[in-house]
């Protein structure tokens, strides 16, 4: 008699390669899709005031970092084989054409966040920490704040084992300045619809 082996379901965990076919083959067409991780996380509609922060946030990044940068709204990070994430506004230094693929760092990165706070305060900020991403801002619309997140040090506690040391969390009157740029100032509610 033959004893049947157990064994346990496990987790697939996509590739960036396996990710970019899946999304050439029309698996997530009108999605808002993004890897982190091995994970597909899938994304909520934007409603209008996320887009309304969103475009603001880019016009007042734009002011802030001028020629040189690039100020990129949307579009995908090159965090290693498993993770792409697609923050709200990542600046970078250069323009479009001095990357053959997507940059794998920034200066800034900036989330706007109403639904996904949770999820853009833990698990991406775990990764952007992770990634060594210096400035992380996640600009909340439901308190109608900015969270400036500094620092990134390694945190067994936290998802991807880094977080933060230092977090600020600066009210409409206030300004920020971004630690690439550290003679500007940005002010809270220009970021804000």
């Amino acid at each position: 008699m033959r004893v049947a082996r157990t064994v346990k379901p496990r987790q697939k965990r996509w590739t960036r390669a396996e990710y970019y076919r899946l999304l050439d083959a029309g698996l997530f067409r009108d999605q808002r899709v993004e890897l982190i991780e091995g994970e597909i996380f899938q994304l909520p509609a934007m409603k209008t005031p996320h887009a309304a922060a969103l475009e603001l946030g880019r016009i007042a990044l734009d002011g802030t970092f001028g020629p040189g940068h690039w100020i990129r709204t949307q579009l995908p990070l090159h965090f290693g084989r498993r993770s792409e994430p697609e923050p709200d506004l990542a600046v970078v230094s250069g323009g479009p054409r001095d990357f053959t693929d997507h940059p794998t760092t920034a200066l800034l990165v900036v989330e706007v966040s109403d639904a996904t706070l949770s999820y853009d305060r833990r698990r991406k900020g775990s990764l952007y920490a992770r990634a060594g991403i210096a400035d992380y801002w996640i600009v909340n619309l439901n308190r109608g704040q900015l969270e400036v997140y500094r620092q990134p040090i390694p945190d067994p506690s936290r998802r991807y084992g880094f977080g933060y040391s230092a977090v600020d969390v600066l009210g409409t009157t206030d300004t920020a300045t971004p630690l690439a740029a550290p003679h500007a100032r940005v002010k809270v509610a220009d970021l804000l619809p």
